[in-house]
């Protein structure tokens, strides 16, 4: 074996270990999902408050019920029960991390978890680790905190008012919180309790910690209890304003999925009849056994992973950006959206430049690598892949969320793009995964990845393999089989257009319909 192979073989085995322990881990962690349904929850709450001023707007009102539901407050109540139970799992399992972890006797350093987006620290001593878990503790208990603030509004809407007591009592009996939310919490036992009970900083405290929906409820509670009518007045006219944008934002992020959705689910029927009547070839059409000269071996394949993905994107980059006086991402959310920005480009250029230096000596290459087409069908191709996947990749995250009850890790920048209210944060953001993201992902996993596996394997089994390793890639188990959907989807698209702006539409459009959704969500909170 040759030196070069040799260590092509090691960071092979370097490469499924760490990606291994990283998914492994991600078992521990939180879904974004939580969080995001909660959002998603109280911007319906606060839609269903909106009220019809006039008969043209009474004719929307069949419109709200569709999307809002018939029963908002005892769907909200589910839902925040939900989440906390989920919140004090994850709760256990961190204290439970933490005793671990102190209780060892030897330091043994914990594999990172690499991202794409956002390159892992280097330092993973047992200190470090330590500090990471109590951040976790504590976000922990401040989220099952502020879970239960909310949770006690709507169990007194819902004239659950001893339920709603023994919330906010849990609260007041909690030393690890803030004091703030246990002032909050007793300001609003005060304001529910027989007789009520007003603290005289009962108004500020709603202002400071409940938002949205939470807050007009609560805001109008106190009214009423201080008999101020003009202000429960003045309080429903700001109310309806809020609830009506609400409503709009709501119909805006399940509209026009909802549609392409609808459009999806006839081109899956017209292509099961179609399967049905041509054959097992239908779906790819005259390119289903049409696999590509490949004058490139397995090994070449590994080193552009191995090499490029791996080792340039989770090793030297980071190492690299470390070492640069760049200053960490903090508080500073802006800051924090350029160096996701930042990280991202270098893992591109990373394994891009691997990439040609791996396969130069190959030049030229035959017309239908790498194939960038302005002309033809590739919109329509692009458009419609996003429609099919929407049904698609739907299906699978219902079915997803009964195997992971909201475990599995998400990936981070979603989070980020949820929280953020800073434009310029979230402008960068859009670019790093609306424009980076599909342009060196399809790049690397549909033009070169799926056509070197067909030296190998069917164009079928092709399309499976890239799409698992595209999905394995992201290192959530969470997110494994809903990106294996969307891989198959892309695959499918680029092997019919043989060409690359096909499936970096559908990608563009699929990232780009999540930050929006997520942007939408995180202004009404």
């Amino acid at each position: 074996m040759t030196p070069k192979r040799l260590g092509l073989f090691l960071l092979t085995l370097l490469a499924v270990f760490v990606a291994g322990s990283s998914l492994l881990n991600s078992w521990q962690e939180p879904q974004f999902q939580n969080s995001l349904n909660l959002y998603q929850t109280n911007i319906v709450l606060e839609a269903s408050q909106w009220q019809a001023s006039d008969r043209k707007d009474e004719n929307l009102q069949a419109a709200k019920e569709a999307i809002i539901g018939e029963k908002p407050l005892e769907t909200a109540i589910k839902q925040y029960q939900e989440t906390r139970k989920s919140a004090e799992t994850n709760l256990e399992k961190a204290k439970k991390q933490r005793l671990d972890l102190s209780s060892e006797p030897v330091t043994t350093p914990a594999t990172p978890k690499p991202q794409p987006e956002i390159p892992p620290a280097t330092n993973t001593s047992r200190s470090v680790q330590q500090k990471e878990l109590q951040k976790t503790i504590d976000q922990l208990q401040k989220s099952i905190a502020e879970i239960d603030l909310r949770l006690g509004i709507l169990q007194a809407q819902q004239k659950q008012t001893d339920a709603a007591l023994k919330s906010w009592k849990q609260l007041q009996q909690n030393s690890q919180i803030k004091p703030e939310l246990r002032e909050t919490a007793t300001a609003l036992s005060g304001m529910w309790s027989n007789p009520p009970r007003l603290l005289p900083n009962t108004q500020q405290l709603i202002q400071d910690h409940l938002d949205s929906w939470f807050r007009f409820t609560a805001l109008t509670q106190l009214y009423q209890l201080q008999q101020r009518q003009e202000a429960v007045a003045n309080l429903k006219i700001v109310e309806q304003k809020a609830a009506e944008q609400a409503f709009v934002k709501l119909a805006i992020i399940g509209t026009i999925p909802a549609l392409g959705a609808f459009i999806g689910v006839g081109l899956l029927i017209f292509l099961i009849v179609q399967r049905v009547v041509k054959g097992k070839a239908s779906l790819l059409g005259q390119n289903a056994n049409a696999s590509w000269s490949v004058p490139w071996d397995g090994e070449t394949i590994l080193q552009v992973f191995v090499v490029g993905f791996f080792f340039m994107g989770q090793i030297l980059i980071p190492i690299v950006l470390q070492l640069l006086p760049i200053p960490r991402p903090a508080a500073n959310l802006r800051l924090q959206a350029f160096y996701v920005f930042l990280s991202y480009i270098l893992v591109a250029l990373g394994a891009i430049s691997v990439l040609y230096l791996s396969i130069k000596r190959f030049f030229p290459l035959e017309p239908s690598w790498f194939r960038f087409n302005l002309g033809g069908k590739w919109f329509l191709w692009g458009f419609g892949g996003y429609c099919v996947a929407l049904p698609v990749v739907v299906v699978v995250s219902l079915i997803n969320q009964q195997i992971w009850q909201g475990q599995g890790g998400s990936n981070p920048l979603l989070q980020l793009a949820l929280e953020s209210r800073d434009s310029i944060a979230l402008g960068v953001f859009f670019v790093t995964a609306a424009i980076a993201a599909p342009l060196f992902e399809e790049f690397l996993f549909r033009g070169f990845l799926l056509p070197s596996l067909t030296r190998y394997v069917s164009v079928w089994w092709a399309i499976i393999t890239s799409a698992l390793l595209f999905a394995i890639a992201h290192l959530s188990l969470s997110e494994v089989l809903p990106l294996f959907a969307l891989g198959v989807v892309l695959g499918v698209v680029y092997t019919r257009s043989r060409n690359l702006l096909a499936p970096m539409l559908l990608h563009s459009l699929w990232n780009s319909g999540t930050l929006l959704s997520l942007f939408i969500l995180g202004s009404s909170n």
